[in-house]
This record gives structure tokens, sequence and C-alpha cells, in this order.
């Protein structure tokens, strides 16, 4: 494909996300849902108009990690450490449930096979893949209702950051037992020290911001060296500690969302992910699908995989949200935000290829969890919102 093509796709996306966004909040549905319908329409799957390639592979990734990063930035960090005890608790119960759903799921199709057996490994991937949390369209969901601030909303992203890390660690282990090349305990040691560094440079570069934000207020340094920090720590999680960018461009928000001009940088960086990698990120889901080469079969095992996928998250985390005294309805919500899969559940699902533990005719299952949780969430929450409307959040 020439180089120039790129324009091309990037031209129809933009506009094809912005109709169907306008579309989507025409009929009180999040803006979120319209770019990824639009994703839907304009990938293989119905007009063939924009091809996934490399280069919008790139452009999402950059997308959902800016995302993250502004995520960072806006969350109040006295509300986060308040509810980090619970969020871990929620985590725990949304890798759980959906872990053990999963492989019962595969096994219902395909029969219980015995410990230790290669059909076991299959089953218990299966289930790690429902582990996976992508808050990425919870969030976007919240700022646009203005509800991301707030004892629930932190709860979320603490509990789905905190999700992913044990989701990475059950990976490993799966893939520990298939392949003698993972090393499950360095995985433990890895995400320990990752978080270790991240406090250390975490204050230093806290004060060099803080200084630099005195000396120099409201001006676009800040927000370029802010960029420059979310970027550089999604690269040193992934290269060097193997934990997902996401996580690291998430606690480079939390590093700076106590300075001054937190959220002067925020702006600069909803500005970039409005007008361009956001738009391809949320459509980029909408192009990975590919429905022609799904049979009955398949299409059943689908279907059960998606409802089990949401409802297992819903139940985990939203009843230990309740155990752990939410109102009735602030736990629903929990629950709900977390049930959307996307890119982590995709390089899940990715590395069990790659080992083995997946053949690509399930990629399709994926996929399929991941258009329905990131159009439902949105929908549900704006729900559940609006019937709280009184009560704040």
């Amino acid at each position: 494909m020439e180089s120039y093509f790129m324009f091309k796709n990037l031209a129809i996306i933009i506009v094809a996300a912005k109709i169907c966004g306008i579309a989507a909040r025409k009929c009180k549905a999040p803006q979120v849902v319209g770019e990824i319908i639009a994703g839907l329409l304009i990938g293989p799957s119905l007009l063939g108009w924009v091809e996934q390639s490399d280069f919008l592979i790139q452009l999402a990734e950059i997308g959902v990690v800016l995302l993250m990063f502004s995520a960072g930035l806006e969350t109040d960090l006295k509300d986060l450490m308040k509810t980090g005890p619970i969020a871990a608790l929620i985590a725990c119960a949304g890798v759980f449930i959906p872990l053990v759903c999963g492989a019962l799921l595969y096994m219902a199709f395909y029969g219980f096979a015995p410990w230790g057996s290669e059909e076991f490994y299959k089953a218990v991937f299966v289930g790690t893949i429902l582990t996976a949390t992508s808050v990425s369209i919870t969030v976007e969901s919240l700022k646009e209702m203005g509800k991301l601030k707030g004892r629930v909303g932190t709860t979320i992203l603490s509990a789905a950051i905190i999700d992913d890390i044990i989701g990475i660690i059950v990976l490993t282990f799966v893939i520990g037992f298939k392949s003698p090349d993972s090393k499950p305990v360095a995985v433990l040691i890895n995400t320990v020290l990752f978080f270790v560094f991240a406090i250390v440079i975490g204050f230093v570069c806290y004060k060099l911001f803080q200084y630099a934000d005195n000396k120099y207020p409201h001006t676009r340094r800040i927000p370029i060296m802010g960029l420059a920090l979310c970027l550089a720590m999604a690269y040193i999680a992934e290269k060097y500690f193997g934990i997902a960018d996401i996580t690291g461009a998430y606690v480079a928000g939390i590093i700076l969302c106590s300075i001054r001009d937190s959220k002067y940088i925020a702006e600069k960086m909803d500005t970039n992910s409005y007008m361009l990698f956001g738009p391809v990120f949320f459509a980029s889901i909408g192009l990975k699908t590919n429905v022609e080469s799904v049979n009955m079969s398949i299409l059943i095992f689908s279907i059960a995989f998606v409802a089990v996928g949401l409802i297992s998250k819903i139940v985990g985390c939203g009843i230990t949200a309740r155990l752990c005294k939410f109102r009735g309805i602030d736990s629903l919500k929990i629950g709900v935000g977390m049930m959307t899969r996307g890119e982590v559940a995709l390089i899940v699902a990715q590395k069990g290829l790659t080992a083995g533990l997946l053949t690509p005719v399930y990629f399709t299952s994926v996929i399929f969890l991941i258009i329905v949780s990131s159009i439902s969430t949105p929908i549900i929450l704006k729900i559940l919102y609006s019937k709280d409307a009184a009560s704040p959040t």
C-alpha cells in the first residue's frame, strides 16, 4: 500500500466517526458508541472503505495511552488513596469470577479436561481473556457525563488498573505452565519493581514539574513535557517491566494530577485526543471485526462467551462493591463500568495465539465481546446515572 493512502483512511475515519458520534448523541447515547459503529461500517465487514494497518494500530495505541494519561490527570489523588484497598478487592473479584466462569464455559462446550492437559490450559486461557478490563471507553463515557471524578469513578479507574496488573500476572502463570520460557516469579518481581520505580521517579518528576509550574505557569512547555513523561512511562512500563503501557500512562497522569496546571495539561491532551487519536482508537475496534468467517458453532459459542464475559464482571465487581458498603445503584455502576473489554483483551488473545493456547477462529468471539461491551457499557452507564441524577457520585 502506498504511504499516501493513510491520508485517505484518516479522512474517512475522522468524518465517519464524527457523523456517527453526532448521530449517537442525538439518540442520547455517548459519542464513543457512534465512533465504534463508524469503524464497523467503514471496515472490512461492511463497506470496506478502510482496512486495519500497522499505522492505524499505532495511532490507536497512542490514542488509548493519551486517554489514560488524561484520566490520571483528572484523578483526585485523595479519593484514589481512599478507594485503593476497596479497588483492590473489587479487582480481585473482577479477575477471579470471570476466570472461573470462562474456563467452565469452554469445558461446557468442548468437554471437561483433566488437570494439566492441553485442553485444560486452553479452557483456563479462555477464562484469562475474560479477566481483562478496558477502562478507556468507561473513562470517556464518564467524562462526557461529568462523572469521572468522585468515589465511583475513581474506584472504577483504580480497580481497572489493578485488574490489568493481576490479569497480566495470571496470563504469565497460564503461559508459564504451557511454556518453560515464561517465569511467573519474575513477573511478580517486575510488577513490584515497577511501582517502586514509579514512586521514586514520580516524586522526582512531581518536584521538577512543580518547580517549572511555579516559574513558568500556564505555558505550553508544561503540557509538552507532561506528554513526554506520559510516553516515557508507557514505554518503560512495557519495555523494562512487562506492564501494560496504559498503566504507565495512567501513573504518569497520577504523578502530575496534583500540580497547579494539571487541568491545563489535561485540556491540551483532550484536544489531541478529540481531533485525531480518540476517533482512530474507538473506530479501530470496529475495524478489527470481520463477520465473514463466522459459522453457527462459533456464533453460539460467541454469544455465550459475550454473556458470560459481561455478567461475570458485573457479578464479581458489583457484589464486592456492595460488600464494601457502596449503595446498590453505585455497586451496579461499578460492575457495569468494569465489564468493557478492549486492547488488553486483544493483547491477551494474541499472546494466546502465539503460545498455542487459542486458535484463530476464537479471535472472532473476543472481537464480539469487545464490540458488545464497548457499545453496551456507555449506554447502560448513562441509563444508571440518569436514574440516579439527584445523588452525588
